[in-house]
C-alpha cells in the first residue's frame, strides 16, 4: 500500500499519522513537542522506525509531509517564536535518516487552510484561515492553493493596543493566553460574559487583518475554534460594529476540523506535490 507520512508539529503537541493513497487516516501517534530540536528529531526517527519500518523498506511511503509552526523559507524553519527554534534545516536532518521518501515542508497554519478550503470548491476566491491555539497562527489561500506572496505572513504578531500597552494579538487572544486569564482551558469556559471579553480579543486582530487582506471567508481552527459556537455571534457583532464604513464583513466560520485540519493538510499538500 502507498502511503504519506505527515507530521503536525505544534507549540505543544506533536501529532505524526500516516495515510493511504486514497486519503484515508490509517495511524497516529501524539507526542509532547520537545524544546531540543534533536530530541524532536529522535523522537519522530523512533515512531516512524517502530510503526513503518516495513513500509520504509519496500518502498511504500512516498512522503512526509511536515507542518511547522513559524517562519518558513526554502523548507527551512528560519524563525518559530513558541519553540524557540531557529535556523532549522528539517528537511535534511530527515532526510538523512530516511533518504527514499520525498520529504516536504509546510507552515502548519498554511496546510490547515489548503485543508480547509477543499469544501468550498472555488466559491471563494480568498480565504482567511486562523488557527487560535497555544499561539496564533494564518493560512491565506486564493483560490484554491496557499498564496506565495503572504505565505509568510505572521497574523498572531500583528500589534494592538490593549490595556494601555502594545501586544501581540496572540498574546492577547490566544488560547494559551484565554488559559493564564481565566485558569481554565476554552472547553471548561461556560460563562457568556466571560466569552464576550474573549470574543472581543479575538477581534482586535481581525479588525486590523480584514481591511489588510479582504477575505471573503474566515475560517478558524484551533482548540478556540473548537467552541466557536461559544462565541461566534458575540465575534460577528463585534466586527460588523467596527469595521471601517466600506470595508465588506466577511463570513465568519468554524473549521470543519478545528484540530485536524492540519495533519489532513499535510496529506492534501503532499499529494499535490507528488
Amino acid at each position: 500500500m502507498l502511503m504519506i507520512i505527515a507530521i503536525d508539529t505544534g507549540g505543544t503537541k506533536t501529532l505524526l499519522a500516516s495515510f493511504s493513497d486514497n486519503g484515508k487516516l490509517l495511524k497516529s501517534f501524539e507526542f509532547k513537542t520537545p524544546k531540543s530540536k534533536q530530541k524532536y528529531i529522535e523522537i519522530i526517527e523512533k515512531i516512524i522506525k517502530k510503526e513503518f519500518s516495513k513500509e520504509i523498506k519496500n518502498g511504500e511511503v512516498k512522503a512526509i509531509s511536515c507542518a511547522e509552526p513559524g517562519i518558513i523559507e526554502n523548507e527551512i524553519i528560519v524563525w518559530a517564536k513558541n519553540l524557540n527554534w531557529q535556523n532549522f534545516d528539517i528537511k535534511s536532518e530527515i532526510s538523512k535518516i530516511f533518504p527514499q521518501p520525498k520529504i516536504f515542508i509546510e507552515n502548519d497554519a498554511n496546510l490547515a487552510g489548503l485543508f480547509e478550503s477543499k469544501k468550498f470548491k472555488n466559491k471563494h476566491q480568498n480565504m482567511l484561515y486562523v488557527t487560535l491555539s497555544t499561539g496564533i497562527g494564518s493560512g491565506i489561500i486564493t483560490s484554491g492553493k496557499i498564496n506565495q506572496g503572504l505565505k509568510n505572513s505572521e497574523i498572531g504578531r500583528i500589534p494592538i493596543e490593549f490595556d494601555g500597552a502594545i501586544k501581540e494579538w496572540e498574546e492577547i487572544a490566544s488560547a494559551r493566553a484565554i488559559f493564564n486569564v481565566y485558569g481554565k482551558y476554552a472547553s471548561e469556559i461556560s460563562n457568556p460574559r466571560q466569552w464576550k471579553k474573549i470574543a472581543d480579543r479575538v477581534s482586535r486582530g481581525f479588525l486590523v487583518a480584514i481591511p489588510i487582506i479582504q477575505p471573503d471567508v474566515i475560517v478558524i481552527g484551533g482548540s478556540l475554534g473548537e467552541n466557536f459556537e461559544k462565541f461566534d455571534l458575540f465575534l460577528n457583532q463585534l466586527i460588523r460594529e467596527n469595521l471601517p464604513e466600506g470595508i465588506f464583513c466577511p463570513e465568519i466560520i468554524k473549521a470543519e476540523k478545528p484540530r485536524e485540519a492540519v495533519i489532513y493538510g499535510c496529506y492534501e499538500f503532499a499529494k499535490e506535490q507528488l
